[in-house]
């Protein structure tokens, strides 16, 4: 995803778009349920946070009820949208699901629509840490610092 691209309209608040792997992944399970644990020092930056998977509804779910997520989960992303937002796309192993999955990726959108933060891994096991992302939006919106990393 080019850090200029707009995902949805302006408004006041910030989103984080947090993509994770499935209901297969326990790795997204420990990882979604710190986030979760902290969604008010996201709310007070005034940032929005979205969990989505390439799960069905069933599996998207079970996996919020597991997790005991409180935060909204988004379900059945195609793996044309996993393209499109510049994600890995695994094709399963027997034992994890039923379809290709993506690996994970963060994108933080600003007030204007654009990705301010991305973040994508091809693999499980690489994730920015939440704390670490608290401060990188503390410090943008402190500091009016810029968009980096805009040429690809």
């Amino acid at each position: 995803m080019a850090a200029k691209a707009r995902i949805g309209g302006a408004s006041d608040r910030w989103k984080m778009v947090v993509v994770y792997r499935g209901l297969h992944c326990p790795i997204c399970k420990n990882y979604l349920a710190k986030i979760e644990s902290l969604k008010d020092q996201f709310d007070a930056l005034d940032t929005d946070i979205l969990f989505v998977s390439g799960d069905n509804a069933e599996k998207a779910k079970a996996f919020a009820d597991e997790v005991e997520l409180t935060l909204p989960v988004a379900h059945d992303l195609s793996v044309e949208q996993m393209k499109q937002l510049g994600l890995y796309v695994s094709e399963p192993r027997p034992s994890e699901t039923d379809r290709p999955f993506p690996e994970p990726g963060l994108f933080v959108v600003n007030e204007k629509g654009q990705a301010h933060i991305v973040d994508v891994s091809n693999a499980p096991f690489v994730r920015p840490e939440p704390e670490l992302i608290i401060r990188g939006i503390t410090h943008i919106k402190m500091n009016d610092y810029p968009i980096r990393g805009t040429l690809a």
